[in-house]
């Protein structure tokens, strides 16, 4: 049976639930089956897996409407899409997957819908007769669809706790830079800003969720959700490169460790310490200024990578004379300046209001 890790089959869910979504034609065709008191039992792909598990049935091949979708699921047997959900390819089809692989499911469409899936690796639908009920299986994963007054719920129940936890990452992100300014930072501050950092990170990718699986019905909450996050992602990745221990160890690999932490394990201090290459929490340490120069308008990344290489941390970046930050390639008199300004007016305005 084809294997995959956990983020591909959270990427093929979500793939299928944005086929799935309120306005299109798959969901459509899945509506007017419920309406009909009908089952159904969709595969979306057909691989060589698919094709050695099907019998019977017909090749078709037309476009996938609602209306055809609906009307072929009259027949007993399933219907295989091609990955796009776009075209019929086949219907009337028996699906005789292997009855040895585990299944939790009771009823006789079910149970094949969730070893097709286990066993072929593609997206299988089963519609519910008596519950009138959708339920997605993706490998090992099974959904069931919500309505969408439901979703909204959850979806706007989430925003509100993505909020807060944006607010909070202000705070602690106003803090951290007020004591780099003043080249005060403690692994702990540090700790503290990339937990807030990757907890709205976690939130958002749920609200996205949300917002896929309700298609039209969510372009509200994604402009919500986007105005929320901004540049968080990016802020995650500025304090690991200005705070990583060792500088051998790649940043992906440090950004995907930090990822696959759980949920008590990333709000463990010294488990996150330790992500970062510190074995103490307490020690001092100092920025390199990655963060604090992408807050500087119009400078290129490939500035900011020249700069931190030439002095190493920001309290000897700050110090650096015009002639020194025009000594650098690619900085001149006017860039100079302006990076010389905008520093200090980082420094002033984080000396104003260290609390944001």
């Amino acid at each position: 049976m084809p294997e995959r890790t956990r983020r591909e089959r959270d990427e093929a869910l979500r793939e299928v639930l944005a086929l799935l979504a309120p306005g299109s034609s798959l969901r459509e065709g899945m509506e007017r089956i419920i309406r009909s008191g009908r089952g159904a039992l969709l595969v979306i792909g057909w691989t060589p897996e698919v094709e050695a598990i099907v019998s019977g049935g017909f090749v078709i091949d037309i476009g996938a409407t609602s209306q055809r979708i609906a009307e072929l699921a009259k027949m007993d047997g399933a219907l295989v899409l091609d990955a796009g959900a776009n075209r019929v390819l086949r219907a009337n089809v028996h699906l005789v997957p292997d009855p040895t692989i585990d299944t939790a499911e009771t009823g006789t469409r079910h149970r094949s819908a969730e070893r097709t899936a286990k066993q072929t690796g593609m997206p299988v639908i089963a519609v519910s007769e008596a519950m009138g009920m959708v339920t997605l299986y993706v490998g090992d994963t099974k959904h069931v669809l919500e309505e969408v007054a439901a979703l909204l719920v959850r979806a706007n129940q989430a925003l509100s706790t993505l909020e807060r936890y944006r607010s909070r990452l202000d705070e602690v992100s106003a803090v951290l830079t007020a004591r780099e300014v003043e080249d005060a930072v403690t692994v702990r501050d540090v700790v503290l800003t990339l937990q807030r950092a990757e907890m709205l990170r976690r939130i958002a990718i749920e609200v996205e969720d949300h917002v896929i699986e309700l298609g039209t019905e969510g372009r509200l909450i994604q402009l919500q959700l986007e105005e929320l996050v901004g540049t968080v992602v990016d802020e995650r990745e500025l304090l690991v490169r200005d705070y990583l221990g060792d500088r051998r160890r790649k940043l992906a690999k440090v950004l995907t460790d930090l990822g696959r932490l759980s949920t008590d394990a990333l709000l463990d201090t010294d488990t996150v310490a330790l992500v970062l290459g510190y074995d103490e929490s307490d020690r001092p340490v100092t920025t390199r200024g990655y963060r604090l120069l992408s807050r500087i308008p119009r400078l290129p990344p490939v500035i900011i990578e020249r700069l931190v290489t030439r002095f190493a941390t920001l309290p000897r970046l700050m110090d650096a004379s015009l002639a020194d930050l025009d000594a650098v390639e690619g900085i001149g008199g006017a860039r100079a300046r302006s990076i010389q300004d905008g520093l200090r007016r980082l420094a002033e305005n984080s000396r104003l209001d260290p609390y944001g």
